[in-house]
């Protein structure tokens, strides 16, 4: 049994269990499965004598069971006869290689690539796997070069072999976001090739490295039959693909996709004859209507072309002493979820963002979206872009857009024309059917708190409690005329004898304080 469990890539411990692992203390033997956190027992003498389920926590027996389903540890595990068959094949492969190299006087990756290969085999052999096994997945698989691997599509009897086997492929793919997601499908086969073209002319993996990769579309399109295309903006391939559209417009709270304004982006001085004023720029009519919308208790986003625009228009907002804080691809997952968070709550007024504001925000607060320099066409200001972006607002009944252009670009006039398309579609279902519209009610919940995960604020906190500790030792030092050195001394001494006594929190404070002395010793040396 134990010889069969190391097969399946289980290891064995001594210490605390853990998923695929096992340890055999006497006649006593446990095993923790992989897919789940529970260990069972076995009491063994010339047979299995019992075998007993216990909770991985509190060592308590939940029942006992005449039997128990073991997966492989591993995700590549191979039998005998697969593995040697596959390693058969790797040595040739390695063999041609290395020709090649020879020929072309590709000394030092003849050299990398022998070794690396000759390493891998050696750990396989011996513990069952290697770092990178999946680059040989072609070998254990026991395809051909240039074959697709196997993907879960396979699981539903999809593709080439199933249909000449006759087997009903009836199942239905649906394809969520497919103006992004169809595209991708091409873009990971490609970069995954360009990568692994560089590992193989250098001399870090075996050609068939290559044959470790995503399908490409036309492998993609044999594997799926039923297909549902779901978009809010589909391109005209999904459109062209598909035998019939069905359009989702008319929401069940009535609301209507937002009102379009289109102002300049530039002030040119220019006065109106029936107000007297100048003719703002983007920024100070944006400030403008922020209030409008702060007045009302109403949230706004405002999306910017870089990453550091947004960042400037966030210090001239909280100059101005707004409520603002900015959203971008450096920022991480958590402070964003913070960050979105706290606009709802209405502890921020405004998010200045670039593309993390297009598409997968559900914020029913929001009552206004700018768009900034909308007239600078290119990816994050195509008519695709803008429109995912204008959806932002139509949470809302106030919901209003603010286009600012100095010039109507195709995007431009594309998304402001299917945006009224839609609004009159919505409108006429409303006054048909007596619907008044009404802004969505959602409930803020505490994600980071239902992940168990601290909030920024809270780290703040701690680091105010460093400060305080500062002062502490500061007024320590205060009376204490003795030098640093004997000080830090004394400190150390004192923090041995309290983690002598168990006192660890005073022991932690003492080394903190050590160290802060270490660091003034060494600036005034």
């Amino acid at each position: 049994m134990l010889a069969q469990l190391i097969e399946m890539q289980f290891e064995r411990t001594t210490s605390d269990l853990r998923r695929g692992q096992f340890r055999l203390r006497g006649q006593v033997f446990e095993v923790m499965p992989v897919n789940e956190e529970i260990i069972y027992r076995l009491e063994i003498s010339e047979r299995i004598d019992l075998i007993e389920m216990v909770d991985a926590v509190t060592r308590k027996v939940k029942h006992e069971t005449s039997d128990m389903w073991l997966f492989p540890a591993k995700h590549y595990v191979a039998g005998p006869e697969m593995r040697e068959r596959a390693f058969k094949t790797i040595k040739q492969e390695l063999k041609e290689q290395l020709t090649i190299f020879e020929k072309k006087g590709k000394v030092l990756e003849y050299e990398r690539l022998k070794r690396r290969v000759n390493y891998d085999l050696e750990m396989i052999k011996n513990i069952g796997y290697c770092n990178g096994i999946e680059n040989y997945s072609r070998h254990f698989d026991g395809r051909n070069a240039g074959e697709p691997p196997f993907s879960l599509l396979d699981y539903f009897n999809k593709g080439v072999r199933s249909k000449e086997k006759g087997v009903n492929n009836n199942f239905l793919t649906v394809i969520d976001e497919s103006h992004v997601t169809v595209p991708q499908i091409n873009g990971m086969y490609a970069g995954d090739k360009a990568r692994k073209d560089t590992l193989v002319e250098h001399g870090f993996r075996l050609p068939s490295a290559r044959d470790n990769r995503p399908l490409n579309y036309v492998e993609f399109e044999k594997r799926v039959n039923q297909t549902i295309y779901v978009s809010a903006t589909p391109s005209e391939y999904e459109l062209g693909e598909s035998k019939q559209v069905v359009e989702q417009i008319v929401r069940p709270t009535g609301l209507v996709d937002p009102e379009i304004i289109v102002r300049p982006v530039t002030g040119k001085g220019i006065k109106n004859k029936e107000k007297g004023i100048s003719q703002l720029s983007q920024i100070e009519d944006l400030i403008i209507r922020i209030d409008e919308r702060i007045k009302s208790k109403e949230r706004v986003l405002v999306t910017t072309l870089t990453k550091k625009m947004a960042e400037d228009l966030n210090d001239y907002l909280l100059k101005k002493k707004y409520k603002v804080k900015y959203l971008h691809s450096d920022i991480q997952t958590l402070e964003r979820i913070e960050t979105i968070t706290a606009l709802r709550k209405g502890i921020i007024d405004v998010i200045v963002g670039v593309n993390l504001l297009r598409e997968g925000l559900d914020m029913p607060e929001v009552s206004l979206v700018a768009i900034l320099d909308a007239d600078k066409e290119g990816f994050l200001r195509s008519a695709t872009s803008l429109i995912q972006t204008i959806g932002r607002a139509a949470r809302n009944v106030n919901g209003q857009v603010i286009l600012y252009a100095d010039n109507i670009t195709q995007s431009i006039e594309k998304a402001i024309s299917e945006t009224n398309r839609r609004r009159t579609i919505q409108l006429a279902y409303n006054k048909e059917h007596n619907i008044t519209p009404k802004t969505i009610e959602k409930s803020i919940k505490d994600i980071l708190g239902e992940l168990g995960v601290s909030s920024r604020s809270k780290e703040k906190g701690a680091r105010n409690k460093r400060t305080t500790s500062d002062k502490i030792l500061e007024l320590d030092l205060l009376g204490d005329k003795r030098p640093l050195e004997e000080i830090i001394k004394d400190k150390e001494s004192q923090m041995k004898e309290a983690a002598k006594n168990l006192e660890f929190e005073l022991a932690a404070i003492l080394r903190d304080e050590i160290y802060k002395l270490n660091k003034q010793t060494k600036k005034t040396a």
